[in-house]
């Protein structure tokens, strides 16, 4: 974003590729071809200071890797996720196709809720999160890059965190799989443009570079 080149290979020798998973053709092939009508669902929790466990329901869109939506609560309900679904799109048409895992919360009423907006779901095989790798990758993201630095005291503070990192996610974080951009388009800018300027971002925890004139 920068101007700056770097290597692929510098980045690439760094990653280790995990063995252990299957892969399948096949699925690939549906993600790659249903790329812009997709979206994945998923929960993970989080401990607070005084032993609650609050549960982070989060939806994602595998176009652009773009969060639609995130909510919190201690007691997760089908009917409760299901309303996730209808308060994410409430002006617009949701995508298509909704991948889940099998977890018991999503019963006939969240089938029944989703299913009246026109979703379809995808389910993954049991034991097999490496069919939903959007979201996956997207929930370790934020507990090594925000969550794993911080105890979190409740749920509004969990919420303003979360806040602050999907910003941060969306204008900022680059990924590889859009050619090294972030969610909201970030355009390039030359050396000419200026010097190098950091911005604090997520309570310091990470930074946007950009480039100012002076």
């Amino acid at each position: 974003m920068l101007g700056i080149d770097i290597s692929e290979r510098t980045v690439s020798r760094l990653l280790v590729r995990d063995t252990s998973r299957p892969s399948s053709q096949s699925w690939r092939t549906f993600l790659a071809n249903h790329l812009p009508a997709t979206m994945s669902l998923d929960f993970f929790t989080v401990p607070t200071l005084t032993g609650r466990v609050l549960f982070v329901l989060v939806l994602l869109a595998h176009e652009r890797r773009r969060v639609l939506h995130f909510n919190i609560t201690e007691h997760p309900t089908a009917e409760w996720a299901a309303q996730q679904l209808v308060e994410a799109f409430p002006d617009q048409t949701p995508p298509r196709w909704l991948l889940r895992d099998r977890d018991s919360i999503y019963s006939e009423a969240f089938q029944r809720r989703i299913g009246s907006l026109g979703i379809e779901e995808v389910i993954s095989s049991p034991a097999s999160p490496w069919q939903n790798p959007y979201v996956e990758r997207l929930i370790g993201s934020i507990r090594r890059e925000c969550l794993d630095h911080m105890i979190v005291l409740n749920d509004k503070h969990l919420r303003l965190t979360l806040q602050a990192y999907f910003r941060y996610y969306r204008r900022t974080r680059t990924h590889l799989g859009l050619a090294k951009d972030a969610p909201e388009h970030r355009p390039s800018t030359p050396p000419s443009a200026g010097t190098i300027v950091a911005v604090a971002e997520v309570g310091g925890l990470h930074h946007r570079y950009e480039r100012r004139a002076a």
